[in-house]
């Protein structure tokens, strides 16, 4: 029996690998990328540790070469759905009761496994089914879900040693339960890390999990769950299934023991879900949890005093890394009018070099949007652009989805701030531009804060100290992440925890503690060691 306090191991950033030409990790990546290829993959939904394979599959193609089939994945129904939610029902007791550094230590391997074993795996299988280059794949699938993984170990340590104080004679403390009842984890294709997360960070807290991968992301999210079982985690923990959303919604979301929605995706889709959890609250034995991170439309503002190569490669990193395929991905800009002719020159001299291709080839910096669906829906906008008379495309606006779904890396100038991709979520690589007069800083401000619904992620560019303050003030409801001299992408856990207002979700910061206390149910105690024997109080003498 554990009878000491333990101190867990001190999470640290994990850091990127270079796979710079002729390095150990580049020939490996190769290498586990022509193995995958070599292969086709059969995906099972795993419910309970069981591997369900069914006669409904779909086949799963990259992004980028669409005429090479990796494998196929299996498709469920309602009854899987039930099986899922009964495992999850079925594990929750022994699971909760597992002393908390049991479950630690789990996820901790997965870390350690992750990075080692699995680093080339998992790099290769986000590669190819999400289309990242091997540098975004490394800071996505490796580095942020290993932080993740071994920072939520420290913040549950932290949270758990978060007690109340007590009095003479009085012993108060808080326990710090799971929720009762099942968690649902709904995950994007875009992050890797985001998938492993989602799903993990309640279980670590005692939590059991029905989680739903976005159909195209299941190739690398078979990998995260090869890794989980590997390091030990029990069965019917995390129960992996794939379907028709609505059809598991009418299971899920119309059972009594439905406990929390850890949701990252569309803002429609969000508000939806929440409006069926709020159909079925008369079901429900308590208040479920609902934690969701949406969509955004970011923003960059740059200050006449900004250095305009600064604003130039801020913009070119954060509005094309991952094809802007980011929650945070800088979608419009703001340049001041005397600074505009430089930090144009600077970015049409980028992003003349981009090249843009399969994600084998190292060269290239942009790769295909997700799917066919994307591609038609941002291709649409660039049709509108060429059409409009108060939209002018500076560099890009092709697309080609004969091979891969390849949308060339496109810059927007428009006459007015309120275009509708100034307002839009696009989720692709359409960058849209603004030019204001000098004087009309102060007022661009109040522009950039009510032109979209969304407060996710944004920055300033700017260097006097006022004109910092003024834009933080103005903005500070504007985004849950603001960047000052920086881009508004690339959040690191525990450094930048991450999340946003308004339309872009609740504002729970993945990658912090605040995250983690979504998925506990405090229960406070009070044991007093010599208890009254008589009701009177001193007062009531006469």
């Amino acid at each position: 029996m554990a009878n000491a306090y333990f101190t867990v191991p001190k999470a640290v950033n994990e850091p990127p690998l270079s796979y710079a030409k002729n390095s150990i990790e580049r020939a490996q990546i190769n290498e586990a990328i022509a193995e995958a290829k070599s292969k086709q993959a059969n995906i099972p939904m795993t419910i309970n540790g069981e591997k369900i394979y069914t006669e409904d599959t779909i086949k799963m193609y990259p992004p980028h070469e669409l005429k090479h089939c990796l494998g196929e994945f299996h498709v469920g129904d309602k009854t899987h759905f039930q099986q899922a939610v009964d495992a999850a029902l079925g594990a929750k007791e022994a699971w909760a009761a597992t002393p908390w550094h049991e479950r630690a230590a789990i996820f901790l391997k997965a870390a350690d496994l992750l990075c080692t074993k699995y680093r080339a795996k998992m790099n290769a299988a986000t590669m190819l089914c999400q289309s990242k280059n091997v540098y975004q794949a490394e800071v996505d699938a490796i580095c942020e879900m290993a932080d993740f993984l071994r920072f939520n170990v420290e913040y549950m340590t932290q949270i758990y040693a978060e007690q109340p104080i007590s009095t003479p004679g009085v012993w108060n403390r808080i326990e710090y339960r799971p929720l009762e009842g099942f968690v649902f984890a709904i995950t994007p294709f875009n992050f890797t890390a985001i998938a492993a997360n989602l799903s993990s960070a309640p279980a670590m807290l005692g939590n059991t999990i029905v989680w739903k991968p976005a159909d195209s992301q299941i190739y690398s999210a078979a990998v995260i769950m090869e890794i989980f079982e590997e390091a030990g985690l029990p069965n019917g923990v995390i129960n992996m299934i794939m379907g028709d959303g609505p059809e598991m919604g009418e299971v899920i979301f119309k059972h009594k023991d439905f406990a929390g929605l850890h949701f990252t995706g569309s803002t429609a889709v969000f508000k939806h879900l929440w409006k069926e959890v709020g159909n079925n609250l008369d079901t429900y034995k308590t208040y479920p949890k609902i934690v969701g991170e949406t969509g955004g439309k970011d923003f960059v503002v740059a200050h006449q005093s900004a250095n305009p190569q600064q604003v130039a490669t801020g913009l070119a990193r954060g509005a094309f890394e991952y094809q802007g395929q980011k929650c945070s991905a800088a979608s419009r800009a703001y340049i001041s009018e005397s600074i505009w002719d430089d930090v144009w020159s600077y970015l049409k001299q980028d992003m003349e070099t981009f090249k843009v291709g399969t994600v084998e080839n190292y060269g290239n910096f942009v790769n295909a949007v997700i799917d066919e669906r994307a591609f038609d829906k941002i291709a649409s906008y660039i049709d509108d652009i060429h059409e409009s008379n108060d939209a002018e495309v500076l560099i890009g606006g092709t697309y080609d989805k004969s091979d891969g779904y390849f949308i060339q890396p496109t810059v927007v100038k428009v006459s007015d701030p309120k275009y509708r991709t100034m307002c839009e979520e696009i989720f692709g690589p359409v960058l849209t531009i603004y030019v204001f007069a000098d004087k009309d800083f102060e007022s661009i401000l109040d522009t950039v804060d009510q032109t979209s619904e969304y407060a996710l992620t944004g920055s300033i560019f700017a260097v006097g100290r006022e004109t910092i303050q003024l834009a933080a003030d103005k903005l500070k409801n504007a985004a849950g992440n603001f960047y000052i001299n920086d881009k508004p992408t690339g959040s690191v856990v525990a450094q930048q925890p991450f999340g946003g207002a308004r339309g872009s979700g609740t504002n729970d910061k993945a990658g912090s503690k605040f995250n983690l206390l979504r998925w506990v149910s405090p229960l406070t105690i009070k044991e007093t060691y010599n208890a009254p024997i008589d009701y009177r109080y001193p007062f009531l003498e006469e």
